[in-house]
């Protein structure tokens, strides 16, 4: 029988482990990757390379995000999606946001669509979006753009948070695939950003084949073989709260984020770049 002291120096052990481990998946970022097959998507994309940053919250790993910049680079991605929340409401710093995309271009062409918080920054957003711009990014305003390869073409789309517009969650909903009916979309290919994955049955109706979002933080805090505990606009235990989602013929992948908002600390939950690779069927 181990003595009291024997138990209690293995709990002190143990809570020490567990408290270095969450330190430092909170401090570190890492890189997930999926890999999306479609009969649709040209042969000229096949192994088609997206990064997905999204949720960055001004959150900085290394000088001027240097951990970040660096994964990324080593990806070698044919194109990055940014989908939402580059900034906070709580503590806004523009600069942290430019200066990340700035680095960003250098790597590859960069996409980007808003998050909700950019909606609540009101004035600040459009010193954010001019100064995007800036830097090459292409800021997707419930537009739709084609992008090609060889011969042939997919579709990028990207839509408005829709707190932008309404923060009625039920309104939301129909407003959001009132918006993707209203792109016209070509029948061919379609990238979807969007920063709203509780949104997902909207997106399937209009059949996007790959949708790319963020905003759920990976629920927070994360229990194995259960997920997520709690999500913006899902609540508790969120039925979509990171990894990938199929149902028809839309796909879609959504990313833990890098930074956090109203809840500073993750458990179980590192922040993590997401790489999507489209492959033909």
């Amino acid at each position: 029988m181990l003595s009291k002291k024997r138990i209690f120096v293995t709990i002190l052990i143990l809570l020490f482990i567990l408290f270095v481990w969450i330190i430092w998946g909170n401090v570190t970022v890492g890189v997930t990757r999926y890999t999306v097959t479609s009969d649709r998507l040209p042969h000229s994309f096949d192994g088609y390379k997206i990064a997905v940053v999204s949720d960055l919250h001004n959150a900085q790993f290394g000088n001027d995000n240097s951990q970040l910049v660096e994964k990324v680079k080593k990806e070698h991605p044919d194109m990055i999606a940014i989908t939402g929340d580059f900034v906070d409401s709580n503590r806004t710093d523009v600069e942290i946001a430019i200066q990340l995309a700035s680095q960003l271009t250098e790597i590859a062409p960069c996409y980007y669509v808003t998050g909700n918080h950019e909606a609540w920054i009101d004035e600040q957003y459009y010193e954010l979006e001019k100064g995007l711009i800036g830097e090459n990014v292409v800021v997707l305003h419930d537009d739709v753009i084609q992008l090609t390869k060889g011969s042939e073409t997919i579709q990028i789309a990207g839509l408005d948070d829709p707190d932008f517009t309404e923060r009625d969650t039920y309104i939301q909903d129909s407003m959001v695939q009132t918006k993707i009916s209203n792109l016209s979309l070509l029948d061919e290919y379609c990238i979807l950003l969007s920063h709203r994955p509780e949104l997902f049955e909207e997106y399937v109706s209009e059949e996007v084949d790959l949708v790319l979002s963020g905003h759920a933080h990976g629920g927070q805090f994360r229990v194995p073989f259960v997920g997520g505990i709690i999500a913006p606009d899902q609540g508790l235990f969120p039925e979509f709260d990171a990894g990938k989602y199929s149902k028809n013929h839309t796909t879609m992948i959504v990313s833990r984020g890098i930074g956090n908002s109203i809840i500073p600390v993750r458990i179980n939950n590192r922040p993590e770049i997401v790489i999507v690779e489209l492959m033909c069927d």
